[in-house]
């Protein structure tokens, strides 16, 4: 099935409790969020403010909100856990150890991600099997066991860095102004650098770490046969 066989098919079975779950800070996202409104104006996007991202960022949802006059639901952490968190830890103690920077991303990303699915039947990811070694085997239709149980649609699994900047350059699609500042992968902004000639798109996140399959939990699965194979 085509990205926008998927979307035809997921949004007409399951909106409005659908959602694509956007970062802004990736030019996937806002390939789907183009694809989606153009299916359903009415589809829905959420992002995930960690209080930490990048002014381009915010700058990012603000044109979405004036291109397509669409409410962008954003999601915040529980601010006392935050407090209690940078209390205890400190403000970037997520550069002291990988599970410190695994707590910074559990508290400001994951929970508030599943409060947030507590209220959806499925969502819509921008992940791609060419990102990283993570993510080579992403179905294009997998059963989220690890956010409490949805369908999660990956439309754009089998796709290449290169479509996705075709379909951005050939319908105009706004993207994070960071990408033309050598930012493939934008995250928190203490958590994201530039990347140098021939690294992999996503080395510039988490930076410090050693390389690898570097996620934040976000798209692990506790089911590893998760996929449907679709």
């Amino acid at each position: 099935m085509s990205a926008e066989e998927i979307l035809t098919y997921t949004i007409k079975n399951y909106h409005p409790r659908l959602a694509l779950a956007a970062s802004f800070g990736g030019p996937e996202g806002m390939v789907l969020l183009d694809l989606m409104h153009r299916i359903e104006p009415g589809s829905r996007v959420f992002v995930l403010d960690t209080g930490r991202l990048h002014p381009a960022t915010h700058d990012l949802v603000d044109r979405v909100r004036d291109r397509y006059g669409k409410t962008v639901e954003v999601v915040l952490p529980r601010a006392r856990e935050v407090e209690h968190m940078v209390r205890e830890q400190g403000t970037n103690l997520f550069y002291s150890s990988v599970e410190q920077r695994k707590l910074c991303c559990r508290i400001r990303k994951v929970e508030p991600q599943r409060r947030y699915f507590a209220d959806l039947d499925a969502y819509v990811s921008g992940l791609r099997r060419d990102q990283n070694l993570n993510r080579r085997k992403t179905a294009k239709v997998e059963w989220d066991v690890g956010n409490g149980g949805l369908l999660k649609f990956n439309p754009l699994a089998d796709w290449t860095r290169e479509r996705v900047m075709e379909y951005v350059g050939e319908h105009r699609v706004p993207i994070n102004a960071l990408h033309d500042e050598g930012f493939p992968s934008v995250g928190c902004q203490p958590c994201t650098r530039a990347i140098g000639p021939g690294e992999d798109e996503r080395a510039g996140r988490w930076w410090w770490e050693a390389d690898g399959a570097k996620e934040c939990g976000l798209h692990v699965k506790d089911d590893q046969d998760g996929g449907l194979g679709i």
